[in-house]
């Protein structure tokens, strides 16, 4: 029989009160609370925080407080990944982030979800993945919503809603984010 945090990352259906689940999301929110508090100083303090709350890339990463997320473990990041002021995390599913991303100042990333029928929405939820490759770059404002994946050296447009993937090498934007145009290399 599968934990509710085994179900949880594989997407199905599972118990958010389950006490483990809790007991992680307090500890990634102290980490949070701690990473939040620190000043602009405290560059090795931050490194190390990172490093303790991300599940990878906690060592090249840079982001900017405040950040929150909900597990913190379930965030992988390539190399020099970088987060503006203010963004935010639901990090129920696995979120995988490439090589020298960046994002705006307050975009969330969205992998939880909630049945939509009401009575089984009481008690469970579900989560999505997301997935976003190499050189993207997210603007401000901009919200992930779950299962969703953008390509490598893609742009997403401040305020786009992204409800569905997104292809590489391209300009997306708008509500809900849509392709604008290829971008050229070079």
């Amino acid at each position: 029989m599968p934990t509710e945090r085994e179900k949880m990352l594989a997407g199905e259906l599972y118990d958010p009160l389950c006490p483990e689940l809790v007991r992680l999301r307090e500890q990634a929110r102290d980490h949070c609370q701690e990473l939040n508090q620190t000043h602009e100083a405290d560059r090795e303090l931050r490194r190390q925080i990172l490093i303790d709350l991300l599940g990878g890339g906690g060592d090249t990463a840079w982001i900017q407080p405040p950040f929150y997320c909900d597990y913190g473990s379930n965030i992988y990041l390539g190399e020099r990944v970088f987060f503006n002021f203010n963004c935010i995390v639901l990090d129920v599913c696995r979120v995988t982030i490439g090589d020298y991303s960046m994002f705006g100042p307050a975009v969330q990333i969205y992998t939880a979800t909630h049945p939509l029928d009401a009575r089984e929405r009481r008690t469970r939820e579900f989560a999505k993945p997301i997935a976003i490759g190499e050189d993207v770059w997210v603007g401000g404002g901009a919200i992930l919503c779950p299962g969703v994946s953008i390509g490598s050296r893609s742009v997403i447009g401040a305020g786009s809603v992204v409800t569905r993937d997104i292809a590489a090498g391209v300009f997306a934007a708008g509500n809900p984010c849509r392709v604008i145009r290829q971008i050229d290399e070079g």
